[in-house]
């Protein structure tokens, strides 16, 4: 009875609605994930928060590792809301999760875009049919072009020609020699469909053409530069899922297979430090690499579950033959992972080697509590594999084969959750990411992550807890802290220390370092939000002194400080201002950005639109600001110089199944004549960019 008069009085009371297709994932991940940095794969961040929204968890059905994939509820929350379902049965309404103690209304509002309480009917219509009649299907198409000329798309200069000089007689080129432009035009031209229903089957396809790649169609190429696609059946067969075409895989902690929402370090300093195991999961992005090809297979046979792939891919890479230091006939340096194919010397290097994995793993479940199981990975490539040898790389791996095993798990007791994950790749190297999370009351959640990834240690396809971009030559110690002592108030923290034992690109000899973010977020009302983050930065560099490299720390501080207010439903204005400044053996630079953001709808026109003023005394001190974009791309461009940045994009709706959007953003330079280098170099003070997307749904 106690629960049906708590249904009835919410409902009538609150009527908690999730947003439809309206729903900005940008600004969900923009708070959640606040540090920004070039090394975060945004775009697969974003990726996985789309493939949750378009195909919503049923809260009657999740487990644990589902939920807790989401990043967004605390141990206490993740516990009460089993207790909860244990007690009660499965959920009525999605706005029964008011009922939940530990729920406020801040955090319900993250969940609603991603979850759903409606059961799906059997459905005994053909798949053929199922396909074609999916209401969940669109079709996304995307012009984006660069306004100025750049070089790269000028004719080649003669070869008695040594110069090209902008109006102001500075030299913009020195290239004269065709394979030094661009064979295609300036357009970069990206489409994606995609049908799918959870629980049945996921379809899809993308294409794009980078700009600067041609569109051509010969015995090379089909069109597009580049296409990825997938076919996912569930519960088909005999098996739980069947994936075809292009796939991640999420397993562990990461430290083997790596896909999915993994985000590190961030504003969220407890949720997130934990990976789940997701298993096979379609991949829809256009980053070129770090996916397989192939087929992969997952069947549950009572507690345990058993997921098997193969995959063949092409990938890029220089074939070398240099026998001063390798006993290679031929060789490639590194596999090339930009994906771009715009000279003829990319050209060339596009599809040079095979890759051919084969891996999968074997999960234990009884219950929602615990989770153990074992993960494996054999590589095979056409070329070997071999750096050109210096001090830091020396036990980088070399050859055509690897291979690494793993054994993961998690343990949950009460509020407490153990997890870890150890793995040893063919070399012998090790590595081990193991922590815990839990709430030490109802206001405090904690977490420490211990991670260990041997100088030899060698995964390709890992995506562990760490410091460095890969899981190699890194030792490191993570606390993380949230309070929250009410709804109006929250405080995250975190401090990490970590040791590389072995030389790094920049750094010639073992280093350390470590990091700190105190952030503090009130939200007096609904109509006003603002939060206050400082984080520190400290590494080891090596700078040159009396003709010797010795090593030097590099503090940096960054600095934010950030307001919404909201004074009408169809009015946003968002100010933010942040700084930062770098101390390297007494070398001090600085830099800082003011930006001011005003949204607002009218009719059937949404508009967003920015002005930022910036000025940075060099890179290391840019800016990384989050921008709205179109829908289903992401955009953290770096502030970097002295100028002013700004944009608008306007959204227009003339029809129900239809979507349109333009976005016009540019760069005003105060310090330079010239953007950029190379190719991408134009000459001028502006830099602009239009970007046209429709969305049809059928």
């Amino acid at each position: 009875m106690r629960r049906w008069i708590s249904i009835v009085v919410i409902i009538s009371s609150l009527h908690l609605h999730a947003q439809n297709d309206d729903i900005d994932l940008e600004l969900f991940a923009e708070r959640l994930f606040q540090v920004q940095d070039e090394n975060i794969a945004y775009e697969d961040i974003y990726e996985s928060l789309l493939l949750y929204y378009s195909n919503k968890l049923n809260l009657n059905k999740l487990d644990p590792e589902q939920l807790s994939s989401l990043y967004i509820l605390s141990p206490n929350q993740l516990s009460d809301f089993f207790e909860y379902r244990d007690r009660f049965g499965n959920f009525l309404s999605i706005n029964e999760l008011q009922v939940i103690p530990s729920f406020d209304i801040s955090v319900i509002r993250d969940l609603l875009p991603f979850v759903t309480v409606n059961e799906t009917a059997p459905d005994n219509r053909p798949f053929l049919r199922r396909i074609l009649e999916e209401e969940n299907n669109y079709l996304l198409l995307r012009y984006t072009r660069k306004l100025e000329k750049q070089i790269g798309y000028t004719p080649a200069l003669p070869l008695d020609t040594t110069f090209l000089r902008n109006e102001n007689d500075n030299i913009i080129d020195t290239l004269t020699s065709a394979p030094n432009r661009y064979t295609g035009d300036q357009n970069k031209i990206y489409g994606r469909f995609r049908t799918s229903k959870r629980g049945d089957f996921s379809l899809g396809f993308t294409f794009e053409k980078d700009n600067g790649e041609m569109l051509a169609f010969d015995n090379k190429q089909n069109g597009f530069d580049f296409y990825s696609y997938h076919l996912l059946l569930e519960n088909k067969l005999g098996f739980d899922r069947i994936m075809l075409g292009d796939f991640q895989l999420q397993v562990g902690q990461g430290v083997i297979f790596g896909a999915g929402f993994n985000t590190g370090k961030g504003a969220e300093t407890v949720n997130t430090v934990k990976r789940n195991t997701i298993g096979l999961r379609p991949y829809t992005s256009v980053l070129e690499a770090g996916f397989f090809r192939g087929i992969g297979l997952t069947k549950s046979f009572g507690d345990v579950e058993v997921t098997g792939f193969y995959s063949k891919l092409q990938q890029d890479g220089t074939i070398r033959s240099d026998t001063t230091f390798s006993s290679f006939e031929e060789f490639v340096n590194s596999i090339q992972i930009t994906g771009l194919h715009r000279t003829e010397n990319e050209l060339e290097n596009k599809d040079r080697i095979a890759e051919e994995l084969i891996g999968g793993m074997i999960q234990y479940k009884p219950d929602r509590k615990l989770s153990v199981g074992i993960a494996g990975l054999n590589s095979q490539y056409s070329t070997p594999l071999q750096r050109t040898p210096n001090n830091y790389n020396q036990f980088e791996f070399k050859g055509d084969h690897n291979y690494i095993l793993s054994a993961f798990g998690h343990y949950t007791w009460q509020n407490l959750t153990l997890f870890g994950e150890v793995s040893r790749s063919g070399s012998g190297g090790i590595g081990a990411v193991g922590g815990f999370l839990g709430s030490l009351s109802k206001t405090v959640d904690f977490a420490m992550i211990l991670r260990n990834f041997d100088r030899d240690f060698h995964s390709f396809y890992g995506n562990a807890f760490s410091e460095n971009s890969r899981n190699i030559n890194e030792k490191g110690v993570y606390w993380g802290l949230t309070i929250s002592p009410n709804r109006y108030h929250k405080f995250n923290v975190y401090y990490d220390r970590f040791i590389f034992p072995w030389l790094k690109f920049g750094t010639e000899s073992p280093s350390v370092g470590n990091e700190w973010l105190i952030r503090y977020m009130h939200r007096p009302n609904r109509k006003v939000s603002l939060y206050a983050q400082i984080r520190q930065q400290t590494r080891q560099v090596s700078i040159r002194q009396e003709n010797l490299n010795i090593l030097a720390d590099q503090v940096k501080y960054n600095y934010i400080f950030n307001i919404d207010y909201q004074p009408v439903p169809d009015l946003t204005l968002k100010t933010k201002v942040q700084s930062s400044h770098q101390n390297e053996a007494g070398d001090f630079t600085k830099g800082f950005a003011i930006i001011q953001d005003l949204n607002f709808e009218f009719w059937l026109l949404k508009f967003n639109t920015r002005m930022a003023l910036f000025a940075t005394d060099n890179f290391d001190n840019a800016q990384y600001v989050y921008e709205n974009d179109v829908l289903y791309a992401f955009s953290i461009p770096a502030y970097n110089g002295r100028g002013i940045r700004s944009y608008v994009m306007v959204r227009f709706d003339p029809l129900r199944n239809l979507s349109l959007w333009v976005r016009y953003a540019r760069y005003d330079y105060r310090d330079r004549d010239m953007i950029g280098s190379g190719l991408e170099a134009s000459a001028g003070d502006t830099s602009s960019e239009i970007k046209i997307m429709a969305r049809v749904k059928f």
